[in-house]
């Protein structure tokens, strides 16, 4: 099965996909609709669709740009389909994600920053290191200032934001989030449930996570 990666801008983006995106949305807890997902293509610069066999199988909105002079990838809404095809899936899109990252910002170290829901996501950040929050780590406070950054770039409200664990507090709606599940969720490290503790599902929490795609990485996807 071939599975093709495309990334565009935003102002691209068509009403047939968007109807395509939310109807894979459908399939999974977020229930993007449409409407909302216009507006994201309002917000967002690229979108990124990963196909299989002419089907829609993910998306991602992002960004590339600099935070106070570092390089960053940030990850908006994004969603890949619960299908047994969905680690593929999920790998294209974030190689096209670092790809573009190297492109961009050749012999640098790149932050790549998103709002995850579950432990689950933490999959997308496979090839990333030094990844924060982590099981069993403390953050510096230059990390968690990091996190306010990222708080302050996804426009979260004031007093909604909790720094020490990265935590940021529900509407009752489901999180503009990266929208993921594991397929093999028995493979994921079981001391992630403790930094997913403070996230109440239901409430419409998320987690604020970032990450390093090294430079000496990168330059193998250029």
């Amino acid at each position: 099965m071939t599975i093709e990666v495309e990334t565009k801008d935003c102002t691209a983006l068509g009403d047939a996909e968007l109807a395509e995106m939310a109807d894979l949305c459908a399939d999974g807890p977020s229930r993007y609709e449409a409407g909302l997902l216009s507006k994201q293509a309002e917000s967002w610069v690229l979108i990124t669709l990963v196909r299989e066999n002419e089907r829609l199988k993910g998306f991602c909105f992002s960004t590339l740009e600099r935070i106070g002079g570092t390089p960053a990838v940030i990850l908006g809404l994004a969603s890949v389909k619960r299908t047994a095809r969905r680690d593929p899936v999920l790998k294209a899109m974030m190689t096209d994600q670092l790809r573009r990252a190297v492109l961009a910002f050749p012999d640098e170290d790149v932050l790549v920053g998103t709002r995850l829901v579950t432990a689950a996501g933490y999959e997308a950040y496979r090839a990333l290191t030094d990844v924060v929050p982590r099981p069993g780590y403390v953050a510096t406070g230059e990390e968690r200032a990091w996190g306010r950054r990222l708080a302050k770039r996804f426009g979260i409200e004031n007093g909604t934001y909790d720094e020490r664990t990265f935590v940021v507090k529900g509407d009752e709606s489901y999180p503009l989030a990266f929208d993921h599940d594991s397929l093999k969720p028995d493979k994921l490290d079981p001391e992630l449930g403790t930094i997913f503790a403070a996230v109440d599902a239901a409430r419409g929490d998320s987690l604020i996570a970032f990450g390093w795609a090294l430079a000496d990485d990168l330059v193998k996807l250029a």
